[in-house]
């Protein structure tokens, strides 16, 4: 931890910075995944809604 003295004599207490990097671009294979997950998630919120829709008008 960093510490720095104040006019006064009081302690101040910094946490230790992280460190720094850049993000790098994803690949193609990387960009194909994240559609392929994105469609899968969408089929699949869209057919819990049509069953809770059905389910719901059964009555």
């Amino acid at each position: 931890m960093t510490t720095t003295v104040e006019d006064g004599g009081r302690l101040n207490n910094y946490a230790r910075e992280p460190k720094m990097y850049v993000a790098e671009e994803p690949t193609t294979s990387q960009k194909r995944n994240y559609i392929i997950g994105a469609v899968l998630g969408t089929l699949v919120i869209g057919g819990v809604i049509t069953v809770a829709v059905i389910v719901s008008n059964l009555s």
